[in-house]
């Protein structure tokens, strides 16, 4: 008789991991699933390892990888949320193509090259800008932005913390970027925000405009960390930060925080 695999990562659409990560676990593998299947579920853990991988137990035989926009903006808030307390969160992504596939990929690249093909996004990319991520709700916001509002909820077991999102998809392959304006429980200085954000293992402060360094796609693309820079205060409202983060979607916002997950569990079964 075959022996089943301690763990197994997913990543194949919502409902392949609907039907087989039940089967999985039921034979006793841990699935790390990639897709957006179990995210909300009550009865599953949604992991960012630096945040919260110390809330899983060996009960949690499904478990949930959050959205790639969602990963890069916790992990960068994190320190800062411990410090001083999320009061509300206003985010706006310019997203890389690659989020959408290889589809959304080849339609830009014809789009380039004068090429007619298949459209996988309604309208143009090239040269432009759709603030339009997934499919629109009932209450106007996409299920993108819906995705980070709920995921950042979740994760930081908090919901009182105000947040809306708008989701923009950019002509960009290798990274998404994020603004963020942050507001505070209490007040901060800006010092000590760029030290405690230095000091987070996955976080490379890149926040030096006199010599035009801030986080890039182009910098990003390839790499595990998240970037964070343009580090300033909201001059309008107390207590408030504007930040820069970006992040490869493709590692940090999928595969290496699925990875980071497996490696957590592997290091747990050797010292249990």
């Amino acid at each position: 008789m075959a022996l089943a695999p301690d763990v197994a990562i997913f990543s194949a659409g919502g409902s392949t991991s609907l039907e087989w990560a039940p089967k999985f676990a039921s034979v006793g593998t841990t699935v790390v699933d990639n897709s957006s299947a179990w995210r909300m579920s009550p009865d599953h853990k949604l992991i960012v390892p630096e945040i919260n991988a110390n809330t899983l137990t060996a009960e949690d035989k499904i478990i949930a990888n959050p959205n790639c926009s969602t990963i890069q903006m916790v992990v960068a808030l994190d320190p800062l949320r411990k410090r001083y307390g999320l009061k509300r969160i206003v985010v706006s992504t310019y997203q890389s193509v690659t989020g959408s596939g290889k589809a959304a990929v080849d339609q830009m690249m014809n789009e380039r090259n004068g090429i007619e093909g298949d459209m996988c996004y309604p309208h143009k990319i090239d040269q432009n800008a759709l603030p339009h991520i997934d499919v629109f709700q009932e209450n106007g916001y996409t299920k993108e932005e819906m995705k980070m509002i709920n995921e950042t909820k979740k994760i930081f077991s908090d919901h009182s913390i105000a947040l809306t999102a708008t989701t923009v998809r950019i002509p960009t392959m290798g990274g998404h970027s994020e603004a963020l304006n942050v507001e505070f429980k209490e007040d901060f200085d800006l010092d000590e925000v760029r030290a405690l954000l230095s000091a987070t293992d996955g976080v490379i402060v890149q926040d030096d405009p006199a010599q035009n360094l801030y986080p890039m796609p182009l910098t990003a693309h390839k790499k595990d960390e998240v970037f964070v820079g343009r580090l300033r205060r909201d001059e309008s409202q107390a207590n408030t930060l504007n930040m820069w983060v970006v992040a490869d979607n493709l590692r940090k916002g999928a595969a290496t925080n699925a990875v980071q997950i497996v490696e957590y569990l592997q290091q747990q079964m050797q010292e249990a």
